[in-house]
């Protein structure tokens, strides 16, 4: 992998949690192509292609073609997921296959609905 990747969302898929006019900004550093990069990459991919459907960007950097990247960035470890918007930022590293943290770390996490009562229904 060299060089600088840009993937934009594709258009199909599900909404959850999320306000549907928010545009997610994401950067994911890997070193080289890897099974652990590669993994993180597909991973990510699917949920935002099922959670934000037509409304992110990704951009994969492979830190190997781009150390200086890597160092103004503090990337110290790869796969590292850098949410740059909406703020807050945050950064996730590995190989992002634990669904639950992945969402969290995008901050979509799904809110329980509540009953016809009001009630929580979980």
């Amino acid at each position: 992998m060299t060089g600088k990747l840009n993937v934009k969302g594709n258009t199909h898929g599900k909404t959850r949690g999320v306000a549907k006019n928010e545009c997610y900004v994401l950067l994911l550093y890997v070193a080289g192509l890897t099974p652990r990069s590669s993994q993180a990459i597909q991973s990510i991919k699917k949920t935002c292609d099922e959670y934000l459907a037509g409304r992110y960007e990704i951009e994969i950097v492979n830190i190997n073609d781009h150390p200086a990247l890597a160092r103004s960035e503090q990337i110290i470890a790869a796969p590292t997921l850098v949410k740059k918007l909406p703020l807050p930022l945050r950064r996730l590293i590995g190989d992002m296959t634990d669904r639950k943290k992945l969402l969290a770390g995008l901050d979509l996490v799904i809110k329980p609905q509540a009953d016809e009562d009001g009630h929580d229904a979980s």
